[in-house]
């Protein structure tokens, strides 16, 4: 019975081996660019289970994504609080991005502009016709 408690132990200690600690805002998959948040969305948010979550990304193993819900699972309240954090600057970026866009944003919305005048113009066209 103590062999099995050290073995979990050591099992335990090695969790946080799959992972590289850039900050405590970004907590990313060893070996990849993937970040916890992006599996844990895929899981906790979509419903997906880890073996679909493995074909979605094929850099990461599925031991990989089983290691990020554990790891979840284990740190429920500070993960809780990263996926927050993470969403929150999601929703301020994306804001940003609205008040502030790109020019090439620009220019795309306006070739859609023009399309969808052009499509519906040709619509009309047909239904007359």
């Amino acid at each position: 019975m103590v062999q099995l408690g050290k073995s979990l132990t050591k099992l335990a200690m090695q969790l946080e081996d799959y992972f590289n600690f850039l900050s405590s805002e970004d907590i990313r998959l060893k070996g990849s660019r993937i970040g916890i948040e992006t599996i844990l969305y895929d899981y906790i948010d979509r419903g997906l289970s880890p073996e679909e979550i493995a074909q979605t990304y094929p850099t990461l193993a599925l031991d990989q994504v089983y290691a990020t819900i554990l790891y979840y699972l284990r740190n429920q309240e500070t993960i809780t609080d990263y996926m927050v954090g993470w969403l929150a600057h999601g929703h301020k970026m994306r804001a940003q991005q609205r008040l502030n866009p790109l020019p090439v944003s620009w220019k795309t919305r306006k070739l859609r502009a023009e399309r969808k005048a052009n499509g519906q113009a040709n619509d009309s066209e047909i239904l007359d016709g």
